[in-house]
């Protein structure tokens, strides 16, 4: 362990509006529990924060659907989110959330002391505005007809059809979702946290200091500071969120980026007066547990805010985990395509340690991986069942048996016994290395390793056929099974806390000490344990066919949800149509655009000329894919930037009933340029 005298372990805000899924738990929380669970059993000064993110337009638009407060949105989700961390013994020292005053508080003194300080720029930009409403609109509130793929639906931010990233002023006859009303441009005022100017002091303490971080973490951040830096809005017109603390900022408040994380500074402070040794002082380790999603924001942009402000520490690690899939598919949470926490509470009882397990098992480390029912079961009946719950309800059995639950002293040892009790301290050394390293699926793989040492060792010295001719080898056996016990209990606290209590209170020891495991004395000769009980049991077909069941009749619903045959457009004269230069061309080059997931950089020849256009097809054909193809071209279409590249054209593309595009190409090969008529 790092020679640091305290621990601030911080994990991402949940967002709410809406439960906690399994996603949020294998990416963010359970690791951020591990770890300080175990700085915890090792005695460290260590706190865990971690609170309800509660701003943002989602909130406002979830609000606005449900006919309510964003108030009373945020009241539901707050409390159904803590309750269920409590409950799934994700054990933060607070959990609290950014509509506390204290938060308020925070946030306001922070941006008033940058401002102050002079780190913000001052601009003035034109936004889309409501006259009919009187309010300006955030991205979310303009829909209008993306100019890519011709989707009348389409956001200000993004289109959800095509995956391209969008401004609200690229839109094709924008319009307010708040009134129907065609918006007009406005002038307005923002406050720019001017990241480009921090770009060289978060080179040299990135690139150069911090080279030890995840290849994920490490390789974003350098992907972003390749591309320059550029200034960031800390403001936006909203009657939602921490207010502007500044004379004539009425109806502005601070961007959730910038709000939500001094939500964890403002969370410490409510934990402890003594929140700035916590905050400010070098000897303090700093880890931000999130998800690949939050890696700019908490490697990037909350280090400037912090080195703007001047006294903060910076995060000394931020192991970000990569995403959990269900069942094949992406977990989404407006398709209801999810295990929600709330609900396997319900329909799990006392099955906390078997999700815990999993999902450790599982957790997306260094790359996506995917959670389903089947396994889930396995695990269960194979390993926690077989390997962990059968070696502890053995060993329990058999010295109740032999010896009236009174613990046997040791005799001489043979040879076997010895490198079985030797294996200890070797396999809790491996363990930690693990745990140091943010590896927590290798971490666990040890610790399970304690339980199948012990499974073998009863298997190999079989003591109930022992007893009637050498019972002092019996002795040894049951006195080292219930060392290896003893040892369980420990090391399974970081990841099992539920299992881990219960060992404890069956064995009658109750020690959390780290420094104590490994070693093969922990109970002494004559200890009385308490009666066995089981562990763990069998998870049966039928549980799992019911929660298949259940993503079914969602997948079911999701796909009924979508339109067979989409309604045909109003009509068009043939004049209208003759104005489009639709042409066959062929694609010489294609590479996927930096930071996104959808969007591929084509070089097309379209017989008048080589010319480079932006398309969102990465989800559905590969660059190289690509090459060679011949595709249909709308070529006078009006140029557009996107992404900081100039786009000439449109791919035309059919979109299938299941929202999957398809190329529409000439059934030969015909000369570029040719023209569809």
């Amino acid at each position: 362990m790092s020679n640091y005298k305290r621990y601030l372990i911080t994990s991402a805000l949940p967002y709410a509006n809406g439960p906690v899924h399994i996603g949020h738990l294998a990416g963010v929380y359970i690791p951020s529990d591990i770890y300080t669970r175990y700085l915890r059993a090792k005695g460290a000064d260590v706190i865990s924060v971690c609170g309800s993110d509660e701003h943002g337009v989602p909130i406002t638009i979830k609000a606005r659907h449900e006919n309510t407060t964003p108030q009373a949105v945020v009241d539901k989700y707050h409390a159904i989110i803590k309750e269920s961390f409590k409950q799934f013994g994700i054990d933060f020292d607070i959990y609290s959330r950014t509509t506390s005053p204290v938060h308020y508080e925070t946030a306001s003194e922070f941006f008033k002391k940058l401002y102050e300080k002079g780190v913000f720029v001052e601009k003035v930009t034109d936004q889309y505005y409501d006259e009919e409403v009187g309010q300006f609109l955030a991205d979310r509130y303009i829909t209008g007809t993306c100019p890519h793929c011709g989707n009348p639906n389409a956001y200000g931010d993004q289109c959800e059809k095509c995956g391209t990233s969008l401004n609200a002023t690229d839109l094709i006859d924008p319009r307010s979702t708040l009134s129907g009303s065609k918006p007009i441009l406005k002038a307005t005022r923002h406050w720019f946290l001017p990241l480009d100017k921090f770009q060289p002091e978060l080179e040299k303490w990135i690139l150069e200091d911090h080279k030890e971080w995840k290849a994920n973490v490490y390789g974003q951040c350098k992907s972003w500071l390749d591309q320059g830096l550029q200034p960031r809005a800390v403001s936006r017109d909203l009657d939602w969120g921490v207010p502007v603390p500044l004379d004539g900022a009425e109806g502005k408040v601070l961007y959730v980026w910038f709000d939500a994380p001094i939500g964890y500074i403002s969370a410490t402070k409510e934990l402890t007066p003594n929140w700035e040794k916590y905050w400010k002082d070098s000897d303090t380790r700093l880890i931000h547990f999130i998800g690949k999603d939050n890696i700019v924001f908490h490697c990037i942009i909350f280090p400037s805010m912090l080195k703007a402000y001047g006294d903060y520490i910076l995060p000394d690690n931020v192991p970000a985990n990569e995403f959990l899939n269900l069942e094949g598919d992406k977990i989404s949470t407006s398709r209801n395509w999810a295990v929600w926490l709330n609900e396997y509470l319900v329909e799990f009882p006392g099955k906390q340690d078997v999700l815990r397990y999993v999902l450790t098992a599982n957790m997306p480390e260094t790359k996506d991986n995917d959670f389903t029912w089947k396994d889930f079961q396995t695990r269960n009946n194979s390993e926690l069942v077989a390997i962990l719950g059968n070696f502890v309800n053995r060993a329990m059995v058999l010295t109740h048996k032999y010896f009236d639950g009174k613990l046997p002293a040791r005799n001489t040892l043979t040879d076997y016994d010895n490198s079985v009790l030797h294996e200890l301290p070797r396999i809790k050394e491996r363990l930690e290395h693990n745990l140091e390293e943010f590896k927590f699926r290798e971490a666990l793989k040890e610790a399970m390793n304690i339980a199948r040492l012990g499974n073998k060792y009863l298997a190999d010295t079989e003591p109930w056929k022992l007893m009637e001719k050498d019972p002092r080898q019996v002795a040894n056996i049951l006195n080292i099974a219930m060392q290896i016990t003893a040892n369980l209990s420990i090391i399974l606290e970081p990841f099992l806390p539920f299992t881990a209590e219960k060992i404890r209170k069956m064995i009658n020891f109750q020690s959390k000490e780290w420094k104590l495991a490994g070693l093969d004395s922990l109970l002494a000769p004559g200890h009385i344990l308490d009666k066995p009980q089981l562990l763990f049991d069998k998870i049966e077909d039928d549980v799992i066919a019911v929660q298949l069941n259940k993503l079914q009749a969602t997948k079911l619903v999701n796909q009924n949800s979508v339109k067979n045959v989409p309604e045909q457009k109003g009509s068009i004269s043939y004049d209208d149509f003759s104005k489009m230069d639709i042409r066959v061309a062929t694609v010489l080059d294609a590479e996927r655009v930096p930071k996104t997931q959808k969007l591929l950089k084509l070089k097309v020849d379209t017989g008048i000329d080589v010319r480079t256009l932006v398309s969102g097809i990465a989800e559905y054909f590969t660059p190289e894919e690509m090459v060679g193809r011949q595709v249909l071209v709308l070529a006078n279409l009006e140029p557009r930037k996107i992404r900081g590249i100039d786009s000439h054209g449109m791919i035309l593309m059919a979109e299938d009933t299941s929202g999957k595009l398809q190329l529409v190409s000439p059934a030969a090969k015909v000369s570029n340029g040719s023209t569809v008529k």
